[in-house]
């Protein structure tokens, strides 16, 4: 797979919608899928979707469009590389902050969830997705012993 030197920021921008539609066709037993069908999902044409795929080198094949799960494997490594999940912190434990930690605690989503801080105390000591609810006073010592990106 050739990358070219210089990809613009909307194409990166569109690369973890590319992975949810992905995942969630994989998830529906979708083995193939074409371009105007892929862009129709996203709001765009074909003719975009081909071009952003091309600044990667190119998945599909004319004619036949896309398999799914390679579609989806490929992008998944341009997201988050060798397959190491993604160090990752979350600050606010509150409705949102639990949503948010859902989603970051999913093996398909590329993150590792290592720490939860909050300034509430009736949260402090609980848990989100296994993960304890430590107080916002100990994130920079945290993030020094546990370096998360």
């Amino acid at each position: 797979m050739a990358v070219q030197n210089k990809v613009s920021l909307p194409v990166i921008k569109r690369l973890p919608k590319y992975y949810r539609y992905l995942t969630n066709l994989s998830a529906d037993g979708k083995d193939k899928i074409s371009s105007s069908e892929l862009a129709h999902m996203m709001g765009t044409t074909a003719s975009q979707v081909r071009q952003d795929f091309n600044c990667f080198g190119g998945f599909g094949q004319q004619g036949i469009g896309y398999k799914v799960d390679v579609l989806r494997a490929e992008i998944g490594k341009l997201l988050f590389g060798n397959g190491e999940k993604l160090p990752t912190i979350l600050v606010g434990a509150g409705r949102l902050g639990s949503a948010v930690s859902s989603f970051i605690s999913r093996d398909a989503n590329g993150y590792k969830l290592l720490g939860v801080f909050d300034v509430n105390p009736d949260l402090i000591g609980k848990e989100i997705c296994g993960v304890p609810i430590l107080p916002l006073s100990e994130l920079e010592a945290f993030c020094t012993e546990h370096h998360p990106e």
